[in-house]
């Protein structure tokens, strides 16, 4: 199970990648595996201002469906094109590929209350 250095990690289990105001959020290893095989990627938040701890979408695996949860506050900016043939991605590479959205972070100092990959992983029991 992996859970890259320089990520921030939600108790949902949510990952995401900042740059600057530019954030980048997918589900964690963690989450896909528990998961099974997702079939499908429902992003219903683009363009749209989404408060911290708000559902931005769902993902849709063979027995379950399982809301998306926003890790900081922040706009949606992009989701990602390639889950709509591809929703697999989020499975086989749920930290590159299967990336979910782009976000416009309100306020970057959100991340301060999120998790390291290591409090994340003790968190899992890895």
């Amino acid at each position: 199970m992996k859970f890259p250095e320089g990520l921030y990690y939600t108790k949902d289990h949510e990952w995401l990648k900042v740059d600057g105001n530019q954030g980048t959020v997918g589900i964690t290893d963690f989450a896909q595996s528990e998961l099974g095989d997702i079939v499908y990627v429902d992003i219903d938040s683009l363009d749209n201002q989404v408060a911290k701890d708000e559902v931005f979408g769902s993902v849709e695996a063979v027995k379950t469906v399982s809301d998306l949860f926003m890790p900081v506050s922040g706009t949606v900016t992009e989701s990602n094109p390639g889950l709509d043939d591809n929703p697999q991605a989020v499975n086989d590479d749920p930290y590159g590929e299967g990336w979910l959205v782009k976000i416009t972070l309100d306020n970057p100092s959100d991340c301060e209350s999120l998790l390291s990959a290591a409090e994340y992983a003790k968190m899992v029991g890895h």
